[in-house]
């Protein structure tokens, strides 16, 4: 991972109604700490300090991934000083029972446990911290939370689809080719997708881009593998994913879809990223080498095609793919075809960043502790 991470540009609110969203490399090792944490709130009001300084943590317990950032705001940017990433597959089983397992939670009080450490050690005192999709969607997550309260002293904020979508954009915002107009951006998660149609003014020089619409949709690469099955992909199966991904996504490309001139597409999420390291043939993943890449239509393509050809061991043996996403890759390429075909652009751009990226900004332009804040 880059340590500093600067901002290029900048994000304004969406267009239209005015409605305010609710408020890996070799990672560096965390610095000893001692003492007790304490409860660890999800708002973000909560340990704000007043001066806009120090350390900053944003955590973000997905539907497949936990992960966290732990960063220092330096003038237009910030510096990462520590991180963590694990696969936990939280979702695991919910569209079939309606609850998180047994096994997911004892997976995610885990690695909860170890953010907890992390965020201890380096002293991180302005902090959001945040469930998605698994957590609105199964019957017993307020149970679930009471126990990680308990058991790590992380007290998680489940947001809205609206505010994941928001998060997003200010996160990989400063991807946006600054020569074009916009893009369509999208998050393709374990258990939802969020679309984003991002605009600048034509009209205005240096406009900061701001969003037009968005949508989300209750379909990500943990439920649909485990509906139309992962390890075993044939091309019949393939196309079955898309079209059931593409009935979800015509409404918004019916609104959205036209006057696509100078427009991109921007991607955020392990579908992405992991379609860049193998269209590269990376030996292993390389965030340095990932983050920012533009691929064409034809790359996409092309790559996906490979993916099709191999069997689950040949892209479980794949460094950039591994045991962890082989049974999942494949449906999230399906979800992107399905936004290909919606929003037919000749280039997309892959961001190996997002919603953790995104609540650090929001933090950190709240507390005035960036330049040229907005």
């Amino acid at each position: 991972m880059n340590d500093d991470t600067r901002l290029r540009d900048g994000f304004g609110p969406r267009g239209g109604e005015s409605q305010r969203p609710r408020s890996d490399g070799k990672e560096p090792r965390s610095m000893d700490g001692q003492g007790p944490l304490g409860g660890l709130r999800g708002s973000i009001a909560v340990n704000a300090p007043a001066t806009g300084t120090g350390v900053y943590a944003a955590l973000d317990l997905g539907t497949n991934n936990c992960r966290l950032l732990i960063a220092c705001p330096t003038g237009d940017g910030f510096r990462v000083v520590d991180s963590f990433s694990r696969i936990i597959r939280l979702g695991e089983g919910i569209s079939a029972t309606g609850r998180i397992s047994d096994a997911a939670i004892e997976r995610a009080i885990g690695a909860l446990s170890i953010c907890r450490d992390k965020i201890q050690s380096r002293k991180a005192k302005r902090l959001r911290l945040i469930a998605t999709e698994a957590c609105r969607a199964a019957s017993n997550a307020d149970g679930f939370r009471d126990r990680v309260a308990a058991e790590t002293g992380i007290r998680l904020e489940v947001i809205n689809r609206e505010t994941e979508a928001t998060l997003a954009v200010i996160g990989c915002s400063p991807l946006l080719d600054p020569r074009g107009r916009g893009a369509i951006l999208f998050d393709i998660g374990g258990g939802s997708t969020e679309l984003v149609r991002i605009e600048r003014d034509p009209d205005q020089q240096d406009a900061v881009p701001r969003i037009k619409d968005w949508m989300s949709i209750p379909l990500g690469v943990v439920t649909l593998a485990e509906h139309f099955g992962g390890r075993d992909v044939t091309q019949q199966s393939y196309a079955r994913m898309v079209q059931e991904v593409a009935q979800h996504v015509a409404p918004f490309a019916s609104e959205h879809g036209a006057d696509l001139r100078d427009m991109h597409l921007l991607g955020t999420s392990g579908t992405v990223t992991t379609l860049a390291g193998v269209h590269l043939n990376l030996v292993r993943y390389d965030r340095r080498r990932i983050d920012g890449v533009w691929m064409s239509d034809a790359d996409i393509t092309a790559t996906i095609a490979r993916l099709l050809d191999m069997s689950y061991q040949e892209r479980a043996n794949n460094n950039c793919i591994s045991v962890e996403r082989a049974d999942l890759v494949l449906a999230g390429c399906a979800i992107l075809d399905a936004i290909r075909d919606a929003f037919p652009l000749p280039r997309l751009r892959v961001a190996d960043r997002g919603l953790r990226e995104g609540m650090l900004v929001e933090m950190m332009r709240e507390d005035r502790a960036l330049s040229g804040c907005r």
